[in-house]
């Protein structure tokens, strides 16, 4: 019997309203562990390339993994993995809060959808049990709304409620998938792909008890962390900030992204800052599921911009993303903003920058208000931000062409407007400027999903003897490098560094509790993956599970027709920032196509289009992936 994880997969036909469960062997568990890996086995062993991402071969994964659940700081999170319908690439999507646990609790290790039901529906699963059940009178509700609905059907307020809101039933590429009303799978359009199965929600409730390997020795790796994550800078910022504390670092970088990444500092950062969120409408900190960090931020404002801490509040990249990049320093606004987002269920970055564009494009002449609906959309405006929200979650108006990503939309409109189309392989970019952290061009550019943050630690955690440098070293991060370094030293820290990352999404750790941003040890983790499943692991082998997820992503995307040409960066991103902004920067366009050729070397990959070479599958245990001649 399996300890750490249930040995269970459940399937789930909608269009045939058919459930069914498996049972995939210790290997397959041992290899992929949960996840994006997990999720890319499947996607790969099952789905045939080319399928419609909104259509009925396009399978939804909902994947968790063998320590999820464990009594642990930093284990919170789930992937949500599908092909994108933003991209045409590999989607995928992690979320912290409590729905991931409480799967596992409730008898899985993860679900599968197939298929599209006749009419909306939501799956129930409690305690090894699953029932489809109708979800008409969810259809069109706000999150708060549907969640509440489902909680009094099935007379349970603990039930777990993941959801994909109005803005995934009417399809746009960017919505997400939404848990607790305030954590989100936030890219690459896993909202969509749910609501064009029609089905609304997966509810959950667990009450069994997850089976460990050593508990005594889990206990202890729990006490541990507990103490580090009192110790660690980075997690106290965190507690007492939570993420928005990046504003200010960034502002006096000159790396703030501000009016659609034309500039790297706003004048009305302090406005939006970590500080005045926590000395104005913060109410308190919430954490997920057995976290000590608290880095989640719940505010309440009201009059005009109300704002309700059931939602939560802004992270940083809704902070960026509605606030600088949009020239908007109203933070009750932005908060506001958050929570129609969180309401609708869309992703706020992408949301963001798709105003953002639509913005510039209208300081530029490009766009008209005929165009926009009468709305005067033009950087600071408070209200037409707002009003855009709105409208792109109903696809109403200006916004149904905005709700199909900055790419599309620039192809729609057209007279120059691509080049203002600020995304890397149609995922639009995050609120970081790799003009001052030039690692972050190889996170962006290769990147499976699209423009990605979270695929590697940034540049400036590791300039010089910091704790995140000590701590990232048995990984073999081991010499400071400079933030504007982009050669072999710089790619050989990437490469471990997304090693990490890559296997932090596949375990469910949440990186702003972990090494080497904060608080559980790499090597502990190992400890852990140990002490809940009995497996005699190392670091060795999860830094190998990440090399693998990265590469099973790279096949999934090379057999949907992406190539090397993929791997870019939008051409503003090779020009200064704009005149005034302190400490001009840019990328030098030849040092980072020699990063990329150094990168895919590192790698195993072919040097000029970036597939992986047999021999590297073969190491990888992937041999299975290698294309038949």
């Amino acid at each position: 019997m399996p300890t750490g994880y249930n040995g269970r997969i459940l399937r789930v036909n909608l269009t045939e309203g058919k459930i069914g469960e498996e049972s995939p062997p210790e290997i397959v568990y041992r290899l992929y562990m949960g996840g994006s890996a997990l999720s890319l086995y499947f996607l790969l062993k099952e789905q045939k390339p080319g399928v419609d991402p909104l259509g009925l071969e396009n399978k939804l994964v909902f994947m968790s993994s063998v320590i999820s659940a464990a009594p642990l700081a930093g284990l919170p999170r789930y992937t949500v993995a599908a092909r994108s319908p933003l991209t045409g690439a590999f989607g995928e999507a992690e979320a912290g809060g409590f729905w991931g646990p409480e799967l596992k609790m409730a008898g899985f290790d993860g679900v599968i959808m197939e298929g599209r039901s006749p009419k909306p529906v939501y799956l129930w699963i409690k305690d090894g049990q699953a029932e489809i059940r109708d979800a008409a009178k969810l259809l069109g509700k706000d999150t708060g709304v549907a969640e509440r609905l489902i909680r009094e059907e099935l007379g349970d307020n603990r039930i777990r409620v993941a959801q994909c809101g109005p803005a995934g039933e009417k399809m746009v590429r960017y919505a997400c998938v939404v848990n607790e009303l305030k954590h989100a799978n936030g890219r690459t359009g896993m909202g969509a792909v749910m609501g064009s199965k029609n089905l609304r929600a997966i509810a959950v409730r667990g009450t069994q008890k997850l089976a460990l390997a050593d508990p005594e020795k889990v206990r202890e790796i729990g006490k541990k962390v507990v103490e580090l994550i009192k110790e660690a800078p980075l997690a106290q910022n965190f507690k007492k900030y939570g993420t928005p504390f990046f504003v200010m670092p960034l502002q006096n970088s000159g790396i703030l992204p501000t009016r659609n990444f034309q500039a790297g500092q706003f004048e009305g950062a302090e406005a939006i800052s970590g500080e005045a969120m926590t000395e104005t409408i913060l109410v308190k900190s919430e954490g997920c599921y057995a976290c000590a960090v608290q880095c989640k931020r719940a505010v309440k404002v009201e009059g005009k911009y109300a704002a309700s801490p059931e939602y939560g509040g802004p992270e940083y990249e809704t902070v960026a993303s509605l606030g600088s990049l949009c020239g908007i320093d109203n933070l009750p606004a932005i908060a506001h903003g958050n929570e129609m987002c969180n309401r609708r269920g869309l992703d706020t970055i992408s949301a963001g920058v798709c105003i953002a564009f639509a913005m510039e494009c209208s300081e530029r002449g490009i766009l008209t208000t005929k165009d926009t609906d009468g709305i005067d959309l033009r950087f600071g405006n408070v209200d037409g931000m707002l009003e855009m929200i709105r409208k792109i979650a109903f696809r109403e108006g200006f916004g149904d062409i905005l709700a199909d990503g900055v790419q599309r939309a620039a192809q729609k409109i057209g007279r120059g407007a691509e080049k203002y189309a600020m995304h890397i392989k149609g995922q639009e970019l995050p609120m970081h400027d790799p003009r001052g952290k030039h690692g972050l061009t190889l996170s962006y550019a290769t990147s499976p999903t699209g423009a990605d943050h979270i695929e590697a630690p940034h540049d400036t955690s590791f300039l010089s003897e910091t704790p995140m440098l000590k701590a990232a070293k048995p990984a073999g991060v081991l010499e400071p490098t400079s933030a504007l370094e982009l050669g072999p030293r710089k790619i050989r820290q990437f490469v471990h560094t997304q090693q990490i990352w890559n296997f932090f999404n596949s375990l469910g750790v949440c990186n702003f509790a972990a090494a080497p941003y904060t608080a559980f040890p790499l090597v502990m983790l190992a400890e852990a993956v140990e002490a809940v499943t009995g497996w005699n692991t190392s670091l060795f082998e999860l830094m190998e599970l990440g090399e693998r997820t990265i590469t099973m992503a790279r096949m999934f995307n090379m057999r949907e027709g992406l190539s090397s040409k993929d791997d870019y960066l939008p051409e503003r991103l090779f020009e200064s920032l704009e005149k005034g902004t302190p400490r001009e920067k840019r990328v030098a366009k030849e040092d980072f196509v020699n990063a990329l050729r150094l990168y895919y070397e590192a790698m195993g990959w072919d040097p000029k289009t970036g597939v992986p070479t047999e021999g590297r599958l073969s190491h990888l245990g992937l041999d299975w992936l290698i294309p038949k001649k």
